[in-house]
């Protein structure tokens, strides 16, 4: 069980070696160099995918700043998932059952950039999935009227699905 201990410069010390387990963790595992003070290290997600996280020993709560940008589902076998939501970056908190700090690191989601077509007419902009045939693929910061449109189509196409999956016999 993790203790508290009354020295700062222990608890520093512990918050630094956690931290860099952590980024090592976030970061694929690799070799990391010692923290800087006040740099936080990073993990870089894309909008709608999900990266699998290894959490630090006796972490118990994991805190999101912003969950509208990214989501965290931790599982029992020291994992977690962290899911891109939105655009932009956050921060995230592992705390050990005593509330300490054990880890705290940089969240960064950003666009798919992997065979996405963008077309911009004017001020509208609207995007494509071209694996390999181009198809209408509605990303955040496209145009209102096509993103409602293609998602619209999506919601329909799906609910069908389900209802017809639902009625097939098992």
């Amino acid at each position: 069980m993790f203790s508290i201990q009354t020295s700062t410069g222990r608890q520093a010390l512990r918050r630094g070696l956690a931290a860099s387990a952590l980024s090592a963790m976030l970061l694929g595992g690799g070799a990391v160099a010692a923290p800087q003070a006040g740099a936080l290290d990073s993990v870089t997600v894309t909008v709608d995918h999900a990266k699998v996280v290894r959490l630090p020993e006796n972490a118990q709560t994991v805190i999101v700043g912003n969950p509208a940008i990214a989501d965290v589902s931790v599982q029992r076998n020291g994992v977690m998932v962290v899911t891109g939501k939105s655009f932009g970056v956050t921060n995230l908190i592992a705390l050990d059952a005593g509330g300490a700090l054990l880890a705290e690191s940089l969240v960064r989601v950003g666009a798919a950039s992997d065979s996405i077509l963008i077309v911009q007419r004017g001020l509208d902009r609207e995007s494509y999935s071209c694996t390999p045939a181009c198809q209408p693929a509605a990303q955040l910061g496209d145009a209102q009227k096509y993103f409602g449109e293609v998602g619209a189509q999506a919601t329909s196409h799906n609910t069908r699905a389900m209802a017809a999956g639902g009625a097939a016999p098992r």
